[in-house]
């Protein structure tokens, strides 16, 4: 893995939940609250060993409430939900930043298939094969 540029700015939009990176090569990212919290690097989300992740639902309207620095190599990202553990490096940030696509696609795949909501207002029930008309 190659090292990543130098972060050289983050800004916090609280009105649309958006956490903007900006690095010294150029690069520039709005990563949504939503999904920094769903990646959380924690062993509350991430767990102890691959395939031990705690999927997480009902994350739509989480902000991030404060962001504190941890050292020269990352932060400590405060959500609205309670969750304020894992350390979010600055090479963690970047990866999130260059693999949003895919990994927000693996995310909501991982949803559907649980059969779980992004919304918390949400519960989903998945009922197979049935039909109303198979009586």
């Amino acid at each position: 893995m190659t090292t990543p540029p130098q972060l050289t700015h983050i800004e916090l939009h609280q009105r649309s939940r958006e956490l903007e990176l900006r690095y010294a090569n150029g690069q520039q990212f709005r990563l949504p609250c939503e999904y920094l919290r769903v990646c959380s690097p924690s062993a509350e989300v991430r767990g102890h060993g691959r395939g031990r992740e705690t999927l997480q639902t009902g994350k739509l309207n989480v902000a991030i409430t404060a962001i504190e620095p941890v050292g020269n190599y990352g932060v400590k990202l405060i959500f609205s939900d309670g969750h304020d553990t894992g350390i979010y490096a600055w090479n963690y940030l970047y990866e999130l930043a260059t693999h949003h696509d895919q990994y927000w696609h693996d995310y909501l795949e991982r949803l559907r298939a649980a059969g779980a909501s992004r919304d918390p207002e949400v519960q989903v029930i998945q009922l197979g094969d049935w039909r109303p008309d198979n009586r």
